[in-house]
């Protein structure tokens, strides 16, 4: 029993006593302790940027036409290249050159006595001498641009646009100390007589290479009004007004004048274009005849005779300069009436100098040749390979045409007097120099004409 008994007291656990046993022990809860807040001047933290929201992923058949159009652009412009290569149109090319030295030799005609007794050093060849530096300036110029690719020209158009404009804003501001001002006009800009140039003369090809450029883009959208005519509007209103403002009335006309054509050859309308022509024969009579803005001159124009001493006495000596020179002239450097008879004989009424020393022959001669190289342009101009192309050299010629028709028909008592140059004759450098520059831009067309048939 006492074997069992003690055994038994070796399977139960032995229990202490109450007093014996280990009390949990009560961890006292930890206040929190307050964090003090970091004051950081600067920078602000940087917020995230929101995430773009995700392009819808491009379809196969998408993919595969951006593809194609890509390398559509890419044959292009490698077939661009290669034609750029080719030869220049050679009978553009010799007009060219042909009026330019014609030009020359009827500048040192009619300017040698003017250059002798009005300039300071009364040396007579000095209007030749700066006309022929600027002529090798402009030829250099001509057959450097007609080497490139005109499609370069694309890129800086709407960056001679804004030039033109801040060009033409300085010529306006009152007390400008480089803006030049004779015979009552303010056009150029420059430093005295050692360089002067015409910011309208650059605003010209500014408005053809942006109205050529951004219209060759449109094709049915020119025919409608809010893209097709209302910004070029803007920009013709601009900066034509600019050069109105100068007064330039002729320079102002040449503007309105290539921007009509090259939206008219965009293909805008014929109901807008009679609706123009409308409201610009309306505005033209509302300040010649109730402004009052040049109102002499329309008057003297109409009856030059009744003032020639005074008013009219520009074109009356104009009118017996042509008269002299008969049938046959009077001989090439026997003029009498640019012994400082006729005003401005070597400017813008050279033309009546030619009719006095080649006679009606030799001026319809060059009218001839002018009107050759007019047609020779619109002929390059419906070959050009592309519509871009086709706009510059419709822009390029229309000036010419325009500037030359304004010109003689002032001459001749056709149209009132204005201050209008003749096109590679009348003295002027950077005029003459831009004017070789922009048949350079149609020399460029020509390399990459179409081929034509023959015969």
């Amino acid at each position: 029993m006492a074997s069992r008994g003690s055994s038994a007291a070796r399977r139960e656990p032995q229990r202490r006593p109450a007093q014996q046993r280990r009390k949990p022990v009560q961890t006292q809860a930890r206040r929190p302790v307050p964090r003090q807040s970091a004051v950081v001047p600067f920078p602000a933290p940087q917020q995230r940027p929101a995430k773009r929201p995700r392009r819808r992923p491009l379809s196969r058949e998408e993919a595969q036409r951006r593809q194609e159009q890509r390398l559509r652009r890419q044959a292009l412009e490698e077939e661009s290249r290669e034609l750029a290569r080719g030869p220049v149109d050679l009978p553009f090319c010799l007009l060219v050159f042909l009026l330019t030295a014609i030009g020359l030799v009827m500048l040192l005609s009619a300017s040698f006595p003017s250059a002798y007794y009005e300039t300071r050093t009364n040396n007579p060849v000095y209007y030749f001498t700066r006309q022929g530096v600027f002529a090798v300036m402009g030829i250099a110029a001509m057959l450097f641009i007609g080497k490139i690719n005109y499609q370069r020209l694309r890129g800086a158009a709407k960056t001679l646009l804004y030039v033109s404009i801040v060009l033409l804003v300085l010529v306006i501001i009152p007390h400008n100390p480089i803006a030049v001002t004779r015979n009552n006009a303010t056009r150029w800009l420059g430093v005295g007589e050692l360089f002067t140039f015409q910011p309208s003369e650059i605003a010209k090809m500014a408005i053809v290479i942006y109205f050529s450029d951004s219209i060759s883009r449109k094709k049915d959208q020119m025919r409608n009004f809010r893209t097709g005519i209302l910004p070029y509007l803007i920009w013709l209103v601009v900066t034509a007004g600019l050069v109105a403002l100068e007064p330039h009335l002729s320079g102002a006309i040449l503007i309105l004048g290539v921007g009509a054509a090259l939206m008219l050859v965009g293909g805008i309308n014929w109901t807008w274009v009679i609706g123009a022509l409308g409201a610009g024969a309306g505005f033209l009579y509302f300040v010649l005849f109730v402004v009052g803005y040049n109102t002499s001159r329309i008057q003297y124009w109409l009856n030059p005779w009744a003032d020639m001493r005074d008013k009219g006495y520009q074109l009356s000596q104009s009118l017996i300069t042509i008269g002299s020179g008969g049938l046959l002239g009077v001989g090439l450097g026997k003029s009498r009436q640019k012994f400082l008879f006729l005003p401005e004989e070597h400017n813008d009424f050279i033309f009546a100098i030619i009719c006095e020393e080649l006679g009606l022959i030799g001026a319809t001669i060059i009218m001839l040749l002018f009107a050759a190289l007019i047609l020779r342009g619109y002929w390059i101009a419906l070959h050009a390979r592309d519509r871009f192309g086709s706009l510059l050299v419709t822009g390029v010629t229309t000036l010419i045409a325009m500037q030359t028709f304004l010109n003689i028909g002032v001459v001749t008592g056709l149209l009132p007097t204005t201050g209008i140059s003749l096109p590679f004759f009348s003295y002027g450098g950077t005029a003459l120099s831009i004017q070789l520059a922009e048949m350079g831009v149609v020399l460029s067309v020509s390399r990459q004409m179409k081929p034509t048939k023959a015969g």
